[in-house]
């Protein structure tokens, strides 16, 4: 009797271990749910240097839910999303105000570069992860533009729209940044340009039409490919559309990119001046508005507009001058923003 009494308890404390475990993991995969769905948020924010502190505190936060759910499709890609973003709204930012200040080959602009490299490093580590574990054969796929198509042919849900369009934003703004020195990252455009393309696809509306800007930057990349503007400007028209002509990130890359290339200064300080000027158009899009501030203020300036070469068109000669720049590190100026 007390044989059969102590095997009862022991696998009764079995069972109770068992599904403590069970508890604590079910609880750490709602936690990682919940904590994706509120993120977004954070685009809310208009005072970018609150922003900035949050999401690399953020960062730090999703790096510890992934440690302790490695598996967990969720965490894998907040930490996809969030490096991806932190790259782009703020390492580059310092990287564009170091090469304004002291030069593209200073110390501190290769460091600031570095830093965004490393970090789409990692959010294409992440986003690779997700893609391969809903169907393997992601690094063999990308031997050729047809193999990709075919492999992301496979993702049909609309949700797959997501992870594939920050996958998109970090290989192809990675690429951009090392290409000076690694030619061969170039023979990869591809695998970018076909994740924004399947994500345009499936959902062309998610995170403000992003994937028709991520697009519409691609083929705006070299005036040479001038069977490519019109396609770039579809893309950006159709992004206008479907934000209602609200989304600053659209106008400030139609500019920069579209126009700048396009040799078309009126236009280019145009819109550049329309995104400066702009007030709390997008409340739930108060952080990318003013990331897009930041840069318009930036690309109006003499650095970036050189860059353009609009002096070489004669066409150019009579274009209105632009209005007079922000300091590179201005603070945000959203003083509108915190109005609903």
């Amino acid at each position: 009797m007390l044989y059969r009494n102590l095997a009862s308890l022991a696998l009764a404390g079995a069972l109770a271990f068992g599904s403590t475990g069970c508890l604590k993991k079910i609880l750490l995969n709602g936690q990682i749910e919940s904590t994706r769905k509120a993120s977004a948020a954070l685009n809310s924010v208009s005072d970018y240097e609150v922003a900035r502190g949050a999401a690399f505190a953020g960062l730090a936060q999703f790096e510890g839910m992934h440690y302790l759910a490695p598996d967990n499709a969720n965490a894998q890609f907040l930490l996809l999303r969030s490096w991806a973003a932190s790259a782009f709204g703020f390492m580059e930012d310092e990287m564009e105000q170091a090469e304004d200040l002291h030069g593209e080959d200073s110390e501190l602009a290769l460091y600031h570069r570095a830093r965004a490299v490393t970090a789409y490093a990692r959010a294409i580590h992440y986003g690779s992860t997700l893609l391969e574990a809903k169907h393997p054969g992601f690094e063999g796929a990308q031997k050729s533009p047809e193999s990709m198509q075919a492999y992301l042919a496979k993702f049909t849900d609309k949700s797959d729209a997501e992870p594939m369009l920050w996958l998109a934003q970090a290989w192809l703004s990675r690429v951009n940044l090392v290409v000076a020195d690694d030619i061969l990252a170039a023979g990869t455009l591809h695998v970018g340009v076909a994740l924004a393309e399947r994500s345009v696809v499936l959902d062309e509306t998610y995170n403000n039409a992003s994937g028709h800007v991520i697009l519409g930057a691609y083929h705006s990349r070299s005036k040479t490919a001038e069977t490519e503007l019109p396609l770039a400007k579809t893309h950006f028209d159709r992004a206008l559309l479907l934000t209602e002509g609200k989304s600053l990130l659209a106008k400030f890359n139609l500019a920069a990119k579209y126009f700048c290339t396009m040799q078309d200064k009126a236009s280019y300080e145009k819109l550049l001046t329309e995104v400066v000027e702009a007030g709390d158009v997008q409340p739930e899009q108060r952080l990318p508005g003013s990331i897009a501030r930041r840069k318009a203020r930036r690309y109006l300036g003499a650095r970036r507009t050189k860059k353009c070469a609009f002096e070489a068109n004669p066409a150019n000669a009579a274009a209105a001058p632009a209005v007079a720049p922000a300091a590179a590190g201005d603070a945000d100026d959203d003083k509108d923003d915190d109005k609903e």
